[in-house]
């Protein structure tokens, strides 16, 4: 799955996020989605989330 649909990720998901610093190299970061940011149901970037870490990022990656 791709991240770029809301109704995929769920709260507690185990998911792959870029964040805003790492968009330039595309690197991964792992977590845990503690709130779903984006309100549209889909974005082409993937959809904004904030893990339980509190790092904020488009999922690229659902696990």
């Amino acid at each position: 799955m791709s991240g770029k649909n809301r109704s995929e990720i769920r709260v507690g998901q185990r998911v792959r996020i870029v964040l805003k610093a790492d968009q330039a190299t595309g690197r991964l970061t792992e977590g845990v989605v503690e709130r779903i940011l984006t309100n549209s149901a889909t974005h082409p970037h993937g959809i904004k989330v904030r893990l339980s870490s509190g790092q904020v990022g488009r999922v690229k990656e659902i696990l």
